[in-house]
């Protein structure tokens, strides 16, 4: 086990408050529920986690500080000066300390939400001094298979809670319109004991903030923040597909309390093209050819998604089904890397609607053709020829 201070990054001077912000933003990092499956995370979990259930109080504090670390597994059997600590062997320790560091199983604001808020409700550290952080927010765009090839620019208008300009998000009127909390003397938590347990909960009377507002701003009413309609420029980049996710940050509601905004989704949705079909960055089209042109074969001019265009080649004698692999006109990549390739699947058309001379060639054609002009159906009658010798 490395250093407990060193596994928070504190000096052996922090201060308590110290210890708990520390303690509080790695937990929040290496929490098993952000990293599942990560080994790495989980054992980074448990040891900070341990380093704050001693150095977060005073009396084992202070039997590390002079005896280190086994002082106080020797006292897990109940003679040591360490009061039975035996360093975290299972999650369940870890997540145990987690939920007391903030404030049981509630978490953030003290009004039912989760600790993480949900998967858009950010990460609340819950620190007194820079306020709640607001509520992210997801939204939908449709665009259409062109803008997603090239990129595009959407204007979009968003409702958010913004800052109030009043009192520039404070939520008070004046400068000393904000008093510690009386119940919790600023700590934002309050400690009970009930016989052998001792319980960490929200403050009840401010909520976890630390801090009243005793003369509250009367254009937010001491909520620090007012609703507003805001236009905004989403900058879809070439290559975006429909499932994709596109964050911006800091374009969610205003924090309470001053607190740092959250973020906004952006799912995005690609409508459906009337000639490409797209495949990851490939897109498939289909070419159809007239009987005479897959016959004799020709040059066809073609468009490629993103704008431009291309010229290929049609081989005699090409077959129904038969795919044609352009290299590097596919869609671009999202991420910058190089572009999918243009697959091109050729459909033979049998002619309709035949007027008299066009009949005629073709029997005279007919008469003509050999069994080596139709390879495929040769070796057709040749495979199902058992089937009328039984």
């Amino acid at each position: 086990m490395s250093d407990y201070y060193e596994v928070l990054g504190l000096a052996r001077s922090a201060t308590q408050e110290e210890i708990k912000k520390a303690y509080r933003k790695g937990a929040l990092k290496y929490h098993p529920d952000r990293n599942p499956g990560d080994s790495q995370s989980e054992k980074r979990f448990k040891d900070i986690s341990e380093a704050y259930e001693i150095l977060s109080d005073e009396k084992k504090r202070q039997i590390y500080d002079q005896y280190g670390a086994d002082a106080l597994r020797a006292g897990a059997g109940g003679g040591g000066p360490g009061g039975g600590h035996a360093g975290f062997s299972s999650m369940e320790e870890a997540l145990r300390t987690f939920m007391g560091a903030f404030g049981g199983g509630g978490g953030g604001g003290g009004r039912g939400d989760s600790i993480f808020d949900s998967f858009f409700g950010g990460d609340s550290e819950g620190s007194d001094d820079q306020g709640q952080q607001g509520v992210s927010k997801k939204m939908n765009l449709t665009i259409s298979f062109e803008e997603a090839m090239r990129g595009v620019e959407k204007e979009v208008v968003l409702n958010n809670f913004v800052p109030c300009s009043q009192c520039s998000g404070s939520g008070a009127a004046t400068a000393s319109g904000t008093k510690k909390c009386t119940r919790c003397q600023g700590s934002g938590q309050v400690h009970q004991s009930r016989g052998f347990f001792s319980m960490t909960s929200v403050c009840p009377q401010c909520y976890g903030k630390g801090k009243t507002i005793t003369d509250p701003c009367l254009d937010c009413r001491g909520g620090g923040r007012v609703k507003k309609k805001q236009p905004i420029t989403i900058k879809v980049p070439a290559g975006v597909d429909t499932g994709m996710r596109l964050r911006m940050s800091g374009y969610g509601d205003a924090g309470e309390g001053g607190g740092p905004s959250g973020d906004l989704y952006v799912f995005i949705s690609v409508d459906p093209h009337s000639v490409f079909q797209r495949e990851g960055d490939d897109v498939y089209i289909e070419l159809p050819l007239s009987f005479s042109e897959a016959a004799l074969g020709c040059k066809k001019e073609l468009p490629t998604p993103h704008g431009g265009s291309c010229r290929i080649t049609i081989s005699e004698g090409t077959q129904s089904g038969k795919t044609l692999r352009v290299k590097g006109e596919g869609a671009p990549n999202v991420h910058g890397r190089s572009k999918g390739d243009m697959f091109v699947k050729v459909a033979v058309e049998t002619p309709v609607a035949l007027s008299q001379p066009q009949k005629e060639l073709l029997r005279q054609f007919a008469e003509l053709e050999k069994e080596q002009n139709s390879p495929h159906k040769r070796s057709f009658f040749e495979k199902i020829k058992v089937f009328f010798s039984t």
